[in-house]
C-alpha cells in the first residue's frame, strides 16, 4: 500500500495524558464535526491527515462516517481517542453503554459502508480507552463486558466496523483497547491489512477481537502484530468466505488463528503462512457447532510455531457444547498442516461432527512436544518428520 497525498491537514488541538487517556476537562472538546466535515469534502485518491504538532499530540471523537476512495491518515506521535460518553454512539437514545437483552446499540468509532477504496493509514493510533469510566457511570467499556457473562448484550462500540467495502486497506496503524472488537470487515471483495499492530489486555478485556473478515473474499492479512482478549484473527463464515491469506503474522495473548464461530456459509481456499503464536489461549482453531455450521475445507496452514498455548491446536466442532440441537452440522476437511512446530506443551484437539461428518486432516512435518491429542470422528493423514529443533528460534519476536 501507498500512502496518498493529502487534501486536508488537521492539526490536534488536546494533549495525551501518559500516552494513554485525556485530561478530564477535555473529554467534552470533540474534534468529530471538524474530522468528519474533512472526509465529507476530501476528494477520492487523498488523505485527511490528523496530525500533532509541538504541543499538542491529541484527537477525540465519537462515531466517523468514512467516504470512498477517501483515505484517514493518522500521523506518527498522534492518537485519536475514542469518546468515553456513551451516548455519543448510541443507535438510539440509551441504547449504549448497558448490557441489556438486545445488542447493536452503539455505532462503531470509525464507520464504512459501501465506500470502495476507502483506508485508514499511518503510523499513529487509535486508542478505544475500554479500561476507563465511562462518563456518568461507574463502569468501562470492559467492565460491561464482564457483567454481561452473567446474561444478556454488553453494548460497546467497535472501533472498526467496515460493511460491504471492496477494496479497503488498513496500513501501519496502531489500535488498541476496543471497548469491542477493534476490526468487523464484512460482505467484502478485497481487503488489505498491511503492517498493522493491535496491542490490546489479553485478560480483563473481554470481545476483543482483533481482525473478523465475515462472508468475504479476497483478503489478506499480513506483517501484523496481534495480542488482544480475544481471537487474534476469526474468519465468519455466516455467509461464505473464500481466497484468504493470513501471512508473516505475530500473535501473542489471545484466542488465536480461528475459523468460526460461524460456518453456515461456507469457508474455502485460505492460506495460513509463516505465523508464530505465542502465549495464547488457542493456537490453529476451527469452531462451530449444530445451530451453525457448515463445510470449511481446503484450509492449509504452514510455517507455524506454536508456543506456551493452552490449545495449540483445536478443531472443535461441538463449540460451546451444543450436541445434537440444530440442523447445521459442522465438516472440517481437507485441513491441511505442515512444518507446523508445537513447544511448551498444551492440549491438541481433533473432533469431526459424528461419523457421518467426519473431520479430514493432512498432518506434514507436525512437531507436538509435551502434548495431550484427544481424537474422535476424525480421519487423519500423517507425513514424515524432519527439520531441526531450532526451527522457530527466529519466529518468536517481542510486540513492537
Amino acid at each position: 500500500p501507498a500512502i496518498p497525498p493529502s487534501c486536508f491537514v488537521l492539526t490536534a488541538k488536546l494533549s495525551a495524558v501518559d500516552r494513554k487517556t485525556l485530561a478530564d476537562s477535555d473529554e467534552d472538546s470533540l474534534d468529530t464535526t471538524r474530522i468528519q466535515k474533512s472526509l465529507d469534502a476530501c476528494p477520492q485518491g487523498q488523505a485527511v491527515e490528523l496530525k500533532a504538532d509541538a504541543a499538542h499530540d491529541a484527537f477525540l471523537s465519537g462515531p466517523l462516517d468514512l467516504r470512498a476512495g477517501v483515505t484517514l491518515r493518522i500521523d506518527a506521535k498522534t492518537t485519536l481517542f475514542g469518546s468515553r460518553d456513551p451516548r455519543v454512539y448510541e443507535v438510539s437514545p440509551g441504547s449504549c453503554g448497558i448490557v441489556s437483552q438486545t445488542k447493536g446499540g452503539c455505532r462503531a468509532l470509525i464507520n464504512g459502508s459501501n465506500v470502495a477504496g476507502a483506508a485508514v493509514m499511518g503510523d499513529g493510533v487509535i486508542d478505544g480507552r475500554g479500561w476507563a469510566r465511562l462518563t456518568g457511570k461507574n463502569v468501562s467499556w470492559w467492565d460491561l463486558a464482564e457483567q454481561a457473562r452473567a446474561g444478556g448484550n454488553q453494548n460497546c462500540p467497535r472501533l472498526m466496523v467496515l460493511s460491504r467495502c471492496d477494496n479497503f486497506t488498513l496500513y501501519r496503524i496502531t489500535m488498541k483497547n476496543s471497548g469491542n472488537f477493534h476490526v468487523a470487515y464484512s460482505g467484502g471483495n478485497g481487503f488489505t491489512v498491511w503492517g498493522v499492530v493491535i496491542n490490546t489486555p489479553g485478560k480483563g478485556a473481554r470481545n476483543t477481537d482483533g481482525i473478523d473478515p465475515s462472508g468475504s473474499t479476497n483478503v489478506t492479512i499480513t506483517h501484523c502484530y496481534i495480542s488482544t482478549g480475544d481471537d487474534n484473527v476469526a474468519i465468519k463464515a455466516g455467509a461464505h468466505c473464500s481466497h484468504m491469506t493470513i501471512a508473516h503474522n505475530h500473535f501473542y495473548a489471545g484466542h488465536g488463528m480461528s475459523i468460526g464461530s460461524e460456518t453456515n456459509g461456507g469457508a474455502d481456499s485460505i492460506r495460513v503462512t509463516d505465523l508464530s503464536i505465542d502465549g495464547a489461549d488457542n493456537g490453529l482453531r476451527i469452531k462451530s457447532n449444530s445451530s451453525k455450521g457448515g463445510l470449511v475445507q481446503d484450509v492449509v496452514y504452514r510455517d507455524v510455531c506454536i508456543r506456551n498455548t493452552k490449545n495449540p491446536i483445536l478443531m472443535d466442532s461441538d463449540y460451546e457444547h451444543l450436541g445434537n440441537g440444530g440442523k447445521l452440522l459442522p465438516v472440517f476437511t481437507a485441513i491441511e498442516l505442515h512444518d507446523v512446530w508445537v513447544e511448551g506443551g498444551g492440549k491438541v484437539t481433533l473432533q469431526g461432527f459424528d461419523d457421518q461428518h467426519r473431520l479430514g486432516m493432512t498432518f506434514d512435518n507436525v512437531h507436538f512436544a509435551d502434548t495431550t491429542i484427544v481424537a474422535e470422528h476424525a480421519d487423519l493423514k500423517f507425513g514424515e518428520v524432519r527439520g531441526t529443533p531450532d526451527a522457530c528460534q527466529d519466529k518468536f519476536v517481542p510486540m513492537p
